[in-house]
């Protein structure tokens, strides 16, 4: 068991191209496997090159994509991995199923928001994927010609362009300690 309870949870980390997802997942992690929680990062550039192989980024594809994260999140969540998974999923609806799977499970999911403006993100462009869009090398860049619908009442929205990885990783943690989760 990963402690006491042996609870596990997905926390689905949402936000725009080098909003900094992976970072604070990263820096959660550590936090929490400190504490002797069990716990597994679903990175989305890996997910993408292991398990979703082949799908490209159609709606349709996103979506798929989106799922199969979800249903390997649950999975790890509901034997006791706190799942945290900093993966873009541009559409509503495709984070709503997730969601639903997680609730008809009885495994406990949290949708935070990392809500660091586009600005901000290309001058970050951590991949190089807002300048290669910028000279017309790509389309379909989330949050610049390619839709991002951000969540409406996420259970945390982080502004992570305002304060540190260290602040926003704590005040995640603060969220699953609350929740009992941690």
């Amino acid at each position: 068991m990963s402690d006491a309870s042996g609870r596990g949870a997905t926390v689905w980390l949402t936000g725009l191209p080098s909003a900094g997802k992976t970072t604070i997942a990263r820096a959660l992690a550590g936090l929490l496997a400190r504490s002797g929680r069990r716990v597994e990062v679903l990175d989305g550039d890996e997910i993408r090159e292991f398990l979703s192989a082949g799908l490209g980024f159609s709606r349709e594809d996103r979506h798929t994509n989106v799922q199969r994260i979800g249903f390997v999140a649950e999975l790890l969540a509901s034997n006791g991995v706190t799942a945290l998974v900093p993966v873009i999923a541009p559409f509503a609806d495709s984070r709503e199923a997730v969601r639903k799977r997680h609730e008809r499970a009885g495994t406990p999911y949290l949708e935070v928001h990392v809500a660091t403006p586009v600005e901000v993100c290309s001058q970050r462009d951590v991949k190089g994927l807002y300048a290669r869009q910028a000279a017309g090398e790509i389309s379909g860049l989330t949050g610049v010609d390619d839709p991002y619908e951000a969540p409406a009442a996420p259970d945390l929205r982080i502004a992570a362009h305002e304060q540190t990885i260290e602040g926003s990783a704590a005040a995640l943690h603060a969220l699953l300690t609350e929740r009992g989760l941690a």
